[in-house]
């Protein structure tokens, strides 16, 4: 049955799986998910990832959800070419590095949502939007939804969040070796960094990531951007 991956374009974690896939060169099935309409949390999908959030692989009939994990595993199933460090201590940084940036999307979900839901839930009576949050299984969604909904991140808010993303491009351009994030090369670190540094550089904060404010970062973005796998993902515009 093959790969078959159900994904958001502008999704963070979706890109991630994206761009890794590319890399390896795997032929995939794709499934676009339409969170507008909600799509993640409807039965169809939730029969795939019970979590109803995006990515999800489908390999051999059986279902992968966590972006991080979805890379681990399809590295050990097709190893060539390698994008996790064989050294065990540079392993473990790589998945340090994974880690840590899964532990900053809520920084990015308080400028992405403002986007892309804000308006519409604003707009949803009390109601309305209970209904919604009942077929929302993860917690953290409920509580982001309510948020948008009926106290929208303030500007001190957001600037905290700024904060902490750009925070990332100071301990990336602290621990750069060889122009990569871990010894050996270009990873599945410099994979699951590259959809925040997308967003940052978009609209968050452009002009921290630039050669002269940030020298490895920029070196290393100019080199990301120019890899074919990166184009091939598709990573658009977030606000068009």
């Amino acid at each position: 049955m093959g790969l078959i991956l159900y994904h958001a374009w502008k999704s963070s974690a979706s890109r991630r799986v994206r761009f890794f896939l590319e890399e390896k060169g795997l032929a995939y099935e794709s499934h676009e998910i339409d969170l507008s309409r909600q799509e993640q949390h409807q039965p169809a999908f939730l029969d795939v990832n019970p979590l109803g959030v995006v990515p999800a692989l489908i390999h051999n009939g059986r279902a992968l959800h966590e972006s991080g994990t979805i890379c681990e595993y399809l590295d050990a199933v097709y190893p060539d070419p390698p994008l996790r460090p064989k050294d065990l201590y540079d392993l473990a940084q790589m998945r340090n590095w994974v880690r840590y940036v899964d532990g900053l999307i809520g920084n990015l979900i308080r400028f992405n949502w403002r986007y892309t839901i804000q308006e519409r839930a604003a707009k949803l009576s009390e109601s309305e939007l209970q209904e919604l949050l009942a077929k929302i299984p993860s917690a953290d969604r409920r509580e982001a939804w309510l948020r948008v909904a009926r106290n929208p991140y303030t500007d001190t808010e957001l600037d905290e969040a700024r904060d902490a993303l750009i925070g990332m491009l100071d301990r990336m351009d602290a621990m750069m070796v060889d122009g990569w994030l871990i010894k050996g090369g270009f990873s599945l670190a410099d994979i699951a960094v590259a959809p925040f540094v997308r967003r940052i550089g978009e609209e968050i904060a452009p002009d921290e990531i630039t050669q002269r404010k940030r020298p490895a970062v920029g070196w290393w973005w100019d080199r990301v951007q120019s890899r074919p796998a990166y184009s091939s993902a598709r990573f658009d515009p977030f606000l068009a």
